[in-house]
């Protein structure tokens, strides 16, 4: 089954180094509308990926994920899921650390890896001529990584300069302090990165029992996008992913409401103080996503448009700039809204935020902002999504995380167009009537306020 997209393809260019030749490969950029169909492919072992194919230029880009991630490291050993990443292109199979890398080197490869709080993904991107020799190291990290000590020790020290600088970074110690108070002892009160002691705790034999855990083609997710058809790739994902355990073994995580209506202070001696309000969110599959999608786009999420925006720095040049977003995981959602002010204008700049987010609760917006909410978010999907190989891979990964349908993004407009003031006015009201978390990162009140 297969399903025609357009998209605006935009410009990058990418260098690939194979056996010390450099050899640029430029993507044709320009307003030309391109034609794409979205192909399910399932491999005989039942291995199923999304695929655009591109023949324009010998590229394949590969993008998977494992639906585990940080959630899943275990008590006591915070940052395992971080850490096991760091290390897929540090030894695999018969290739040690320099091995391996001196290998995808050579073939002109990229590979990368990374762990969300829900997720382990990883990204590969290769030329076609190539691409059977890549699949195969691909094949070797995915199913059998070494962490072998020394890589090990590496890449843990480096994670450990990034906590000991966060421990001195304002910005992150007030994230952390809200999603402590919010989430208590879920796991999305965890750092990724775990703490100093726990990524201590960690050791090559966590590493092998947590990959071979979670690593399961029940819980696994591929978008491809390239040089490639449709036939070869159902080959390949077998090649690949076919000797990873059918099941993962995954430990149950709850869903979990935030804990609203609290005050979180981070004191800091600082010129600047940070204010972040959390109101409730909305899930993907809900009806009303796209009527709450574009009550943010008005309120802050449209940025210059927006009227947090125009009411904050346009008007009143209490900071630079205010925004608001979405956040939707697996087993919470929020709304926030941020900004940084002077510490002196702070209680100013709250006042006035709260006064705009009341506003939209209670009258909603107006038809000339829902207009424009809407022709920006139906405009800017294709240059967000759509304007790059790696990009699109990405995108067919997210679309099948959230069940949305391989016609979805035809289907796109149609469902924005489709909301009403009425809609957005019933979304403010919503999310925006619980009174919200607050963190406030910034010097201490005086007198005891």
């Amino acid at each position: 089954m297969s399903q025609t997209l357009n998209f605006i393809p935009g410009a990058f260019m990418r260098s690939f180094f194979k056996a010390g030749t450099l050899l640029a490969l430029i993507l044709v950029a320009g307003p030309v509308q391109a034609a794409v169909k979205i192909q399910e492919v399932s491999s005989e072992k039942g291995v199923e990926a999304w695929l655009v194919e591109d023949h324009s230029l010998p590229i394949i880009t590969m993008q998977f994920s494992f639906d585990s991630g940080a959630a899943q490291d275990p008590d006591g050993k915070a940052g395992l899921a971080n850490l096991m990443t760091g290390l897929f292109d540090e030894g695999a199979g018969d290739l040690d650390s320099d091995a391996f890398q001196t290998k995808m080197e050579e073939l002109g490869a990229e590979m990368s890896f990374n762990a969300s709080s829900d997720a382990i993904s990883g990204q590969v991107r290769m030329l076609s001529e190539n691409s059977d020799e890549v699949l195969d190291l691909v094949r070797l990290a995915v199913t059998s990584p070494r962490f072998d000590i020394d890589p090990v020790e590496r890449i843990r020290s480096q994670i450990a300069v990034g906590i000991r600088a966060d421990e001195r970074n304002p910005s992150k110690q007030g994230g952390e302090a809200l999603a402590k108070a919010l989430y208590g002892d879920h796991p999305y009160a965890r750092s990724t990165e775990g703490t100093l002691e726990t990524l201590a705790s960690i050791t090559p034999e966590d590493l092998k029992a947590f990959h071979k855990r979670v690593f399961g083609r029940s819980n696994l997710t591929i978008g491809v996008v390239g040089d490639i058809d449709a036939e070869r790739l159902a080959a390949v994902l077998d090649t690949v992913f076919g000797a990873l355990p059918e099941e993962a073994e995954l430990q149950v995580v709850e869903d979990i409401e935030p804990k609203l209506g609290q005050e979180v202070r981070v004191d800091y001696p600082l010129p600047q103080t940070t204010l972040r309000l959390v109101y409730p969110g909305i899930e993907r599959d809900d009806p009303e996503f796209f009527s709450a999608y574009l009550m943010n786009q008005i309120l802050g999420g449209g940025v210059f448009s927006s009227r947090l925006f125009q009411e904050v720095r346009e008007k009143r040049g209490l900071a630079y700039g205010a925004s608001s977003y979405l956040m939707s995981r697996d087993h919470a959602q929020s709304l926030a809204i941020q900004t940084a002010t002077s510490s002196e204008k702070a209680d100013e700049t709250l006042a006035v935020m709260e006064e705009v987010i009341a506003g939209l609760r209670d009258e909603g917006p107006t038809q000339e902002e829902l207009d424009t909410a809407k022709t920006y978010v139906i405009g800017s999907y294709a240059i967000n999504n759509l304007d790059s190989s790696t990009a699109i891979a990405r995108t067919l990964v997210g679309l099948q995380e959230d069940d949305l349908g391989v016609d979805y993004i035809e289907r796109r407009a149609d469902l924005i167009n489709a909301v009403t003031l009425d809609d957005v006015k019933e979304a403010a009201t919503r999310l925006l009537t619980q009174k919200p978390a607050l963190l406030v990162v910034g010097p201490a009140k005086q007198g005891g306020e």
